[in-house]
């Protein structure tokens, strides 16, 4: 009796049963590598999307206004999403076609859905790779280089198309940095010039750059530039 109760103990956690599914895991560890992925989905998102060159150069360019926290976090992030939605959109839809929809309809395994959804995605990170980055991650891997862009991994593929992400939004974040610049540069000189050294230049060109910004309609001209350069 007791090897037949056994068992049935290891089947119940608490009153709740813990039966192993089709992956050979129980429920509650199935439950706890679903958790793990949703808290790094937000991460993964941002790496694999256009959405970290958009919430850089937003970033950078608050800080050329000098406007503190005015739009908040929220806002950018938001306007970030939002964007990233918008470009991605094409391709999100090419791998629903591709992967999912045929997965669906039995035609193709799990194994396949994935392979043929990913291709959409590798093709729209290289082509916005550089491929300086793409050699850095194969030399560091030891991996043998592949015989063409498509035949690149995806662990390889992912911290490449990062870097080569982030050096655009720096680039892109200094180009907007020099007209604010200039105009700060010219503001302190005056009020040194004048001897308003108690005074801090930021309050006087501080209003000077936000005016400049509305009337070359500067939201429109970046955000307009931010998704061209995908397109």
């Amino acid at each position: 009796m007791m090897a037949a109760a056994a068992p049935a103990a290891a089947g119940n956690l608490l009153g709740m049963p813990v039966a192993a599914g089709p992956s050979g895991l129980s429920v509650p560890m199935q439950i706890v590598i679903l958790l793990t992925l949703l808290a790094l989905l937000p991460a993964i998102v941002m790496c694999i999307t256009p959405f970290l060159r958009i919430v850089v150069v937003l970033h950078f360019l608050r800080q050329a206004l000098g406007t503190q926290m005015t739009p908040s976090n929220q806002v950018l992030v938001g306007l970030a999403l939002f964007l990233t939605m918008l470009i991605m959109q094409p391709v999100a839809a090419e791998m629903y076609t591709k992967g999912w929809q045929p997965l669906e309809q039995g035609k193709i395994t799990t194994a396949q859905a994935l392979e043929e959804g990913a291709k959409p995605l590798r093709s729209f990170m290289l082509r916005f790779t550089r491929e300086k980055d793409i050699k850095l991650f194969v030399e560091i891997t030891h991996a043998q280089a592949p015989r063409s862009p498509q035949d690149l991994e995806m662990r390889m593929l992912i911290p490449a198309y990062t870097l080569s992400e982030l050096r655009t939004a720096f680039q892109i974040g200094a180009v907007l940095f020099l007209p604010f610049l200039i105009i700060d540069l010219v503001v302190a000189s005056v009020t040194l010039s004048i001897g308003m050294i108690q005074l801090p230049p930021v309050m006087i060109s501080a209003p000077f750059k936000i005016l400049l910004f509305v009337l070359v309609d500067g939201w429109n001209l970046v955000v307009g530039s931010l998704v061209r350069g995908f397109y």
